[in-house]
């Protein structure tokens, strides 16, 4: 076997590491160091009624930021099933994946010159590198069918996972150091280590992505020409599985909730960081420890639901899920900066969301895949899937930024994520058992 022929170790191992190159910019930048840093120059700016001015518009600074990621996921959401039927019918993946991972990689190295006097550079990269990364995904899943054989799939997807867990957890811990020791490395204070935080991680991204490029470029492509049809096949696709849910009822309950489950997951994944350091008062050193061990909890939380489910059955395991994501939610409201051991409720509840983080994840995408009709066309209904998540997530982060605004905390944000949980627990209860999730 050729060392780059279909479900080859080598050609396995390229496609997995754009996981670890990647994953760099989902958990140090959208989750951890970005929000937290955001926040600090966001507190730099002369205010007016406690509010900041960009675009010649009043904004509370954690609203401005949550619509700046409705923004971009609109945005995504929109091209994105261009862009898959572009993958699909086009000879030109790896074109259109380096497009999008140069993208994304440069945008996260412009935020080193973001700053109170730049603000706007900020705001800007942001949706360029939320653009890039999710842009770069759709071709990087493309990949998957031809770099390994059906019976493959799954193990190699999850390798991919766990290449880019280590590299992210590692960058991460980087990132810890130079921000508590900044004088050792010859940096002013913890600003300008998150600067060169956002430059490692744009480096780390555009360089190990590089391995990916060398070895996919070795696979024969059939270059064809983009025309009209291929563009707008993708929404006739998504058109055609929205008109099969009415004989779908089961699929069409699970997606309902599936949208309220995104809705609040995701928002809390964007905004926790800023909820801990604006609502709460935490250091950086408080909020990126919490988010190391939320993501080493994550780890065994997907074990421990793994096996649940095969005991009690998909759809169990997943309700198991939302409860606790709830509970994460209506204790999230109830704390606030003053009591006494805040930073420790909030370690617990990070604790607590670890051990449901992947799992919930992991749950909803198989229990959706054991619910789907009998058909060849599997893609188009993931595809569905995915699109449904980021329309989601440009709800979820808009009410949260609505809420903000409307009352001045986050408090109340957070209260209705948790009632989001509640609408999706009661839709999926009206699924019936069957033997395929029960």
């Amino acid at each position: 076997m050729s060392e780059y022929q279909k479900g080859s170790k080598k050609l396995i191992n390229a496609w997995a590491f754009y996981d670890w190159a990647n994953s760099v910019y989902s958990l140090v930048i959208s989750t951890a160091i970005f929000p937290i840093y955001y926040n600090s120059v966001a507190g730099d700016l002369p205010t007016q009624d406690g509010k900041i001015e960009f675009l010649g518009t009043l904004w509370n600074s954690s609203s401005l930021l949550s619509y700046t990621i409705s923004f971009y996921m609109l945005i995504v959401a929109f091209i994105s099933p261009i862009l898959s039927g572009i993958a699909d019918y086009s000879g030109k993946k790896l074109s259109f994946l380096k497009f999008f991972c140069f993208l994304g990689s440069f945008s996260v190295i412009m935020l080193c010159f973001f700053d109170a006097e730049n603000f706007w550079i900020g705001i800007l990269f942001t949706i360029l590198a939320g653009i890039g990364f999710w842009g770069s995904i759709v071709f990087y899943n493309a990949y998957l069918p031809e770099i390994a054989h059906p019976d493959q799939q799954d193990s190699v997807s999850a390798k991919g996972f766990m290449m880019g867990y280590i590299g992210s957890v590692l960058l991460l811990l980087v990132s810890l150091v130079l921000s508590l020791f900044p004088e050792i490395f010859g940096l002013k204070d913890a600003a300008v280590a998150a600067k060169v935080t956002f430059v490692l991680v744009g480096l780390w991204w555009i360089g190990f992505a590089q391995i990916t490029y060398k070895r996919l470029s070795k696979l024969p492509t059939e270059t064809k020409k983009i025309t009209k049809s291929i563009l707008f096949n993708g929404f006739n696709e998504l058109k055609g599985v929205l008109n099969q849910l009415q004989n779908h009822q089961q699929l069409k309950y699970f997606l309902i909730s599936f949208f309220f489950i995104s809705l609040a997951t995701q928002t809390i994944i964007y905004m926790a960081s800023l909820f801990g350091s604006d609502e709460l008062g935490l250091g950086q050193f408080e909020l990126i420890l919490t988010i190391l061990a939320v993501q080493i909890v994550a780890i065994a939380g997907a074990l421990i639901f793994s096996k649940l489910s095969k005991k009690i059955g998909n759809l169990k395991a997943l309700k198991a899920t939302i409860v606790i994501w709830c509970l994460v939610c209506f204790c999230a409201f109830l704390i606030h900066k003053e009591q006494e051991y805040v930073t420790y409720y909030f370690y617990g509840l990070g604790g607590l969301l670890g051990l449901v983080l992947g799992a919930i994840q992991s749950l909803a995408r198989s229990t959706y895949s054991k619910l789907l009709p009998k058909t060849d066309d599997t893609a188009t209904y993931f595809s569905f899937y995915d699109v449904t998540e980021k329309i989601a997530i440009v709800c979820g982060t808009i009410i949260f930024g609505v809420l903000i605004s409307l009352t001045g905390s986050m408090q109340w944000s957070v209260l209705s994520l948790g009632l989001s949980f509640v609408v999706a627990f009661l839709i999926i209860n009206k699924i019936k058992k069957t033997k395929h999730v029960f």
